[in-house]
């Protein structure tokens, strides 16, 4: 028997009345809404739901006082406040129909609106920015916009990273904290060229480092220079370190090195004696290290040099006035004119020789002595007072002046010491030319023109700079 169930329906008048509908076709009809309404489900559910954090590309909708309406192709607009409208400057200006990136900040509010923002999507296109900028090592040019006691504050887009002062190549060392703040506070303003070397978003640290930078840059005006300096030519520079071990000189963008033993032909205890910081001056290229990128300089290699008069000055047998300079365990080093140095060995000091010439001979004393053999072709002359009664010696057991012609000058010159054993300065001709290339303890250390030349101080003392946290904002 089949079944005619009775339905309530309205005629097109509106009137209630009563029909009788088939019960195959009222089964389908369900079944066909329960498959759309399904289908609708699902299909909400494929489509991906918004989260904070996300950014997406909207559609200015409307401008007003309030801010903007934006069409996120979503269910829901996105309502952009005007607080933060006020982040991104003055200069920032929309309009209607514009296409602009979003973060989606809440995704419902209490009034059921979707929250988002464009200053920080912007922000994270500049995390973006900075993360790629510290891998590839990339320079960033800013201007300085505030300064605290630990550092400088600098401007990266819609962020702001921080430069600790340890990083700002301007500040000089050794000064208190207030003439730091005040040294800092003045930069603000000025223009800064700096490299990322630190981006965490998660703590909002960017921080940035002008040293960097500023090496990078006198890497790149290094091998310029290299590639334009020859062997042999004379530039002028500015001398802008001192070490022990010699001076540095600023060539314009890198640093040469030179050594002390190039600074002058007699021996210089420090640099300090004939250069200040600040000075120019001429040097003389000596040697190009295009490998090391090293730039060897010499001061004497554009003096006279004052081997070079000695035969015409001097004799052997002569006895001549000289100023003892240093005084070593196997004899005295005496300054001659016109500024060399003579060895006075201890077995031409007294017989039998001292133990300790120190004892005998002090450094600035005036004495004679006789010349008993000259090389000025390897820079050496030797000297001897065991023949000069009037030396200004006195010797513990006498002298006689007799004696004198049993002294055998090719005698003497065996016992003379190589420049090896005690001084740099009393070095063959020929080695001088590697005098540049001195590898004393200090210069071992890595010491590459360029790179050290900006730290390179007199005091060698470095201060350990206050940091403050690093905000990105």
């Amino acid at each position: 028997m089949h079944l005619w169930p009775r339905v309530k329906i309205k005629n097109p008048r509106g009137e209630k009345i009563e029909a009788m509908v088939d019960q195959t076709e009222f089964t389908s009809t369900v079944d066909d809404l329960e498959m759309d309404f399904l289908t609708l489900l699902e299909e909400s559910f494929a489509v991906e739901q918004p989260t904070r954090g996300d950014i997406v590309t909207g559609v200015v909708l409307t401008v007003d006082s309030m801010g903007l309406l934006v069409d996120l192709g979503m269910k829901r607009d996105g309502v952009v406040s005007r607080n933060d409208l006020e982040k991104l400057g003055d200069d920032v200006d929309f309009h209607v129909g514009d296409e602009i990136p979003v973060m989606i900040v809440r995704t419902e509010d209490r009034e059921g609106n979707m929250i988002v923002s464009i200053s920080q999507a912007k922000q994270n296109e500049d995390w973006l920015k900075a993360e790629e900028m510290m891998n590839n090592e990339d320079i960033y040019d800013s201007e300085v916009a505030d300064a605290n006691r630990g550092g400088l504050i600098v401007p990266f887009g819609n962020l702001r990273g921080f430069i600790p002062a340890s990083h700002v190549v301007e500040l000089p060392r050794g000064l208190s904290e207030d003439e730091r703040k005040d040294h800092l506070a003045r930069m603000v303003g000025q223009p800064i060229s700096v490299k990322v070397i630190e981006v965490n978003r998660r703590r909002r640290r960017l921080v940035l480092s002008q040293r960097e930078a500023q090496r990078e840059i006198r890497d790149a005006s290094k091998d310029a220079l290299l590639a334009e300096l020859v062997e042999g030519e004379t530039r002028q520079g500015v001398v802008s370190g001192l070490r022990d071990f010699g001076a540095f000189v600023d060539l314009g963008g890198a640093d040469g090195l030179i050594h002390i033993s190039e600074l002058a032909w007699h021996r210089v205890k420090h640099p300090r004696e004939l250069l200040k910081v600040g000075d120019k001056i001429d040097v003389y290229i000596l040697r190009l290290d295009q490998d090391g990128r090293r730039i060897g300089l010499s001061l004497k290699r554009l003096q006279p040099n004052p081997w070079s008069q000695v035969d015409e000055m001097y004799h052997v047998g002569q006895v001549v006035e000289g100023v003892i300079s240093r005084v070593t365990q196997f004899g005295a080093f005496v300054s001659l004119d016109p500024g060399i140095e003579a060895l006075l060995h201890a077995s031409q000091i007294s017989d039998p020789p001292p133990e300790d010439p120190s004892l005998m001979l002090h450094e600035g004393m005036v004495l004679n002595a006789r010349i008993i053999s000259i090389e000025s072709h390897r820079q050496r002359l030797g000297l001897s007072i065991r023949d000069v009664a009037d030396s200004g010696v006195m010797l513990d057991g006498g002298f006689d002046a007799e004696d004198a012609d049993d002294i055998d000058a090719d005698d003497v010159v065996a016992d003379d010491i190589d420049a090896d054993d005690g001084d740099t300065n009393d070095v063959d001709a020929d080695d001088t030319d590697g005098a540049a290339d001195a590898e004393t303890t200090e210069a071992e250390a890595e010491i590459e023109a360029g790179e050290n030349a900006p730290d390179a101080v007199e005091s060698g003392v470095v201060e350990t700079v206050a940091e403050e946290e690093p905000i990105a904002e």
